[in-house]
């Protein structure tokens, strides 16, 4: 996959050496000379008109990195976790790669995209400035069956929804799932039918709503600590 732009790939060449095939470079300057040293027998120059070409228009900043095909995690694995997010249709990059990375930082376990069949890897790395090589994630394209799954493992669903309970005044289980809906329809009603409780986030001044990854972000930090 083909990521671009400063800081995702600055954090690729510090963190995943392993994943790097080839780095293009259409400025000079951008590596440090450590990191230049070390990639020099991968790395290309090019004229921007060609790393325009690459990044689809996109703001490259000056430097690509091909890299290794993204490898989502086992759902094995993922069900040992504790606290885990999972995203019910959701579809945009940009709200998912914000999402993975307030994830990875407030402390969520791991990601789960449901209810959709293939998601564009290499634009969630990007938009969630390289978290996503850190954090376990994958693609779960039957929801319900991860719902009894995982409430048969013990644990506790919550489901993002503005007639919910206010999260101000709530302590969550051990093993817990925050679920968040799609942009535009919130919850679908087949997840409405399986979460254990609803939950929402207290507005200081009426409102209709907060964009999914900034909901998303307060609801993962609430629930990092709020528990019992």
């Amino acid at each position: 996959m083909i990521i671009y732009g400063k800081q995702v790939c600055l954090h690729a060449l510090e963190h995943h050496k392993s994943l790097i095939k080839t780095v293009y470079l259409a400025k000079k300057g951008l590596l440090s000379q450590p990191l230049f040293d070390h990639y020099k027998p991968r790395i290309k120059f090019l004229e921007n008109k060609w790393a325009q070409s690459m990044s689809k228009g996109g703001n490259h900043q000056g430097i690509l990195l091909e890299m290794s095909d993204f490898e989502q995690s086992r759902f094995t694995q993922i069900k040992k976790s504790d606290f885990v997010v999972i995203l019910d249709g959701l579809t945009d990059t940009g709200n998912i790669g914000a999402i993975v990375r307030s994830a990875y930082a407030l402390g969520a376990d791991a990601v789960i995209a449901a209810g959709v069949k293939q998601l564009n890897f290499a634009a969630i790395t990007r938009t969630s400035s390289g978290a996503l090589l850190d954090m376990p994630f994958m693609v779960a394209t039957n929801i319900l069956d991860l719902f009894n799954e995982m409430h048969q493992l013990g644990f506790v669903s919550y489901g993002a929804s503005m007639e919910g309970e206010a999260i101000q005044t709530m302590v969550f289980a051990p093993k817990r799932i925050l679920v968040l809906g799609s942009e535009g329809e919130g919850l679908s009603k087949k997840v409405r039918t399986k979460v254990k409780k609803t939950i929402s986030i207290e507005m200081k001044h009426q409102f209709d709503s907060l964009n999914v990854s900034a909901a998303g972000a307060i609801l993962i930090h609430r629930m990092g600590y709020a528990v019992e």
